[in-house]
């Protein structure tokens, strides 16, 4: 993943933020809003590291995955709900409820809602 992922969604990734670093406090992150210099110096404050070594624990933690709580999370879903639009056809809504596609639950109780 790239900083522009954690950027945009910072507030969905403060589950994986804490997890990777226990010495922080949310409260702190919402200061911080994205800012990768400014997460890397409290970062480095808040664990006594140099700021080098934040820098490359920081490099290797992009390195993995966006983590699923992000990707869950409705403004990550209602961004790739958008960027879908260029599939749907013209005249379309790609918000609009698709039931017509799935289990429009002909059969109640049989367990699908």
């Amino acid at each position: 993943m790239k900083w522009q992922h954690v950027q945009q969604n910072w507030t969905a990734f403060y589950e994986a933020i804490v997890e990777k670093w226990p010495e922080v406090d949310e409260t702190d992150l919402d200061e911080i809003d994205g800012d990768q210099r400014a997460f890397v110096a409290y970062l480095a404050e808040a664990t006594g590291q140099e700021p080098s070594e934040i820098r490359e624990e920081l490099r290797e933690w992009l390195a993995g995955e966006i983590p699923s709580d992000v990707v869950m999370d409705p403004m990550h879903d209602n961004h790739s709900i958008a960027l879908s639009g260029k599939y749907v056809g013209e005249g379309e809504d790609e918000y609009a409820d698709d039931a017509r596609f799935g289990d429009d639950d002909e059969n109640p109780n049989d367990g699908d809602d």
